[in-house]
């Protein structure tokens, strides 16, 4: 056995398929579909048969064949379940999968009602991925935001701190006391204290 066939590291990489990443969810969320629907059917089988030995008292499960699924989707119902699906961008495929099965865990529909909850799913995913895109589209108006300068700040408001009209303690005092006798601005005032 040669070893040559096993050592194909200087070969070029194949790629994996030409298909389109909306094509590759379609698919696969359409086959998770089909599954959780066989899956359904199985389940729902199986109930009517607990039933139905549970009322007769008899077990022929052993001698009965496995049926094939009964329950298949309309064209229109899975055109328009695939152009739902071809929307989803694929990073938000794996979460839509999930919730999905989580759904189908919590409620063990009857097989007509998993392609409902299916949709469901999907207008989910479909309305979070908009919000998502609105909150990313304000985030990157809000980035690219001309700045304003203080130079514009100034001509908008003009800051006065002496002429408020609040009133103060100090001002009280200053307009109680008289007015202090005119000095020359070389000498430093000097005020002798109060006898009272």
């Amino acid at each position: 056995m040669s070893l040559i066939s096993w050592l194909r590291w200087n070969e070029a990489p194949s790629r994996l398929s030409s298909r389109s990443p909306a094509e590759m969810v379609l698919e696969t969320l359409m086959m998770e579909l089909t599954g959780q629907m066989r899956e359904a059917e199985r389940q729902q089988r199986e109930r009517s048969n607990v039933v139905r030995k549970v009322c007769t008292g008899v077990d022929y499960s052993w001698l009965a064949s496995t049926p094939r699924p009964t329950y298949d989707l309309s064209l229109s119902e899975r055109l328009q379940l695939e152009d739902v699906c071809i929307k989803i961008h694929p990073s938000y495929c794996g979460p839509a999968i999930l919730r999905f099965r989580q759904l189908l865990e919590e409620q063990e529909p009857e097989v007509q009602e998993v392609s409902r909850l299916f949709r469901s799913v999907l207008q989910e995913v479909l309305e979070r991925t908009k919000q998502e895109e609105e909150a990313h589209k304000l985030t990157r108006q809000w980035s690219l935001r001309p700045r304003g300068s203080l130079a514009t700040f100034k001509t908008r408001a003009r800051i006065s701190p002496f002429a408020s009209d609040i009133r103060t303690i100090s001002e009280d005092v200053e307009r109680d006391t008289p007015p202090p006798p005119l000095r020359s601005w070389s000498m430093p005032e000097f005020r002798a204290p109060k006898a009272d």
